[in-house]
């Protein structure tokens, strides 16, 4: 059985960069790029060709991030729960789910931008084809 993915590797591959390039920037002291870490995820999720591809590969994108916060780039796990096994489950489960919302967002807003593209071009040809007709007769 034949599986055709149709995946943007390309996009997969830069905005997974541009997220952890964003979380790395801002871990070496510019606090503002973390803000900006979720425009990578936000790109393959717009990228890709359905809502439920955009989820699973924002998950994807974001597993650099759950390496670099595992490499201490968001910060050192203290207190009673983060040092566990658990928490450390937690966190790498509360980062994907993230990273699979924000590639949702991203692919809900390409099919909203679809629609309302073709809903605009329908308007543009309403009266177009009444204006031919009178011509040729």
């Amino acid at each position: 059985m034949a599986m055709n993915l149709d995946i943007n590797w390309k996009a997969l591959i830069i905005g997974a960069a541009a997220s952890a390039s964003m979380v790395i920037i801002g871990s070496y002291g510019h606090e503002w790029a973390f803000l900006f870490a979720s425009a990578g995820l936000l790109y393959v999720g717009y990228s890709s060709k359905d809502i439920k591809q955009g989820t699973i590969l924002g998950a994807l994108a974001s597993t650099p991030i759950v390496y670099l916060t595992f490499q201490g780039a968001l910060g050192e796990f203290t207190g009673d729960f983060f040092p566990t096994l658990t928490g450390t489950i937690s966190v790498m489960a509360l980062i994907l789910l993230i990273g699979a919302f924000v590639g949702f967002v991203g692919a809900w807003a390409k099919r909203s931008r679809v629609k309302a593209k073709a809903e605009y071009e329908k308007k543009q040809n309403i009266g177009k084809n009444k204006n031919k007709k009178k011509n040729n007769n």
